[in-house]
C-alpha cells in the first residue's frame, strides 16, 4: 500500500480566492495523484453545500459523500496550503485544506490522526507557512 500523503498530493502557496476553488484544487490533486476518479471532486463540492467541512484552527477537510465512495481508487489525502487564507464560513479563514478520499473503515483513523495534528494552533500556523512539502507530509502522514 502506498503512503496516504506524498509530495504530488501537496500544493504549497495556493492563491485560491473561494472555498469552492480550494475544494476543487484539493480534489484535483487527488485525481492527479491517482487516488480518485474525477466525479469524486463533484461529490466533495456537493458535500460542502450540505455541511461545512471546516474543523477549526484554520483547517477544512473536504471529502465526498457516501455515493462517491465508488470513485475512490486508493485511500489518500491531499493538502492545499493557503498562506493568506481563504474565507470558508462567515468570518472564518482556512489556511490548510485537507482533501480526504478514504473508505468508511479508513476514514475514522485518518480523521483521528488529523484531529491530533490540527488541534494545536501552532502546528497549523507552521504548516500553513512552511515552504517544504516534507514538513506537511511528516506531520500528517503518521
Amino acid at each position: 500500500m502506498s503512503r496516504i500523503l506524498t509530495e504530488e498530493l501537496v500544493f504549497l502557496n495556493s492563491q485560491v480566492k473561494t472555498k469552492e476553488e480550494a475544494i476543487q484544487a484539493a480534489g484535483e490533486l487527488l485525481v492527479a495523484g491517482g487516488r480518485v476518479e474525477a466525479p469524486y471532486v463533484m461529490g466533495m463540492l456537493a458535500r460542502e453545500q450540505t455541511m461545512s467541512t471546516m474543523i477549526g484552527n484554520g483547517v477544512a477537510i473536504p471529502h465526498g459523500q457516501h455515493p462517491d465512495l465508488k470513485y475512490i481508487k486508493e485511500t489518500g489525502i491531499s493538502v492545499l496550503q493557503i498562506p493568506e487564507g481563504v474565507l470558508w464560513d462567515e468570518g472564518e479563514l482556512v489556511y490548510l485544506v485537507i482533501g480526504i478520499a478514504a473508505t468508511m473503515e479508513e476514514h475514522i483513523g485518518i480523521l483521528q490522526n488529523l484531529a491530533n495534528v490540527v488541534d494545536e494552533i501552532e502546528q497549523v500556523e507552521f504548516l500553513s507557512k512552511t515552504n517544504k512539502k516534507s514538513d506537511i507530509i511528516n506531520a500528517l502522514d503518521a
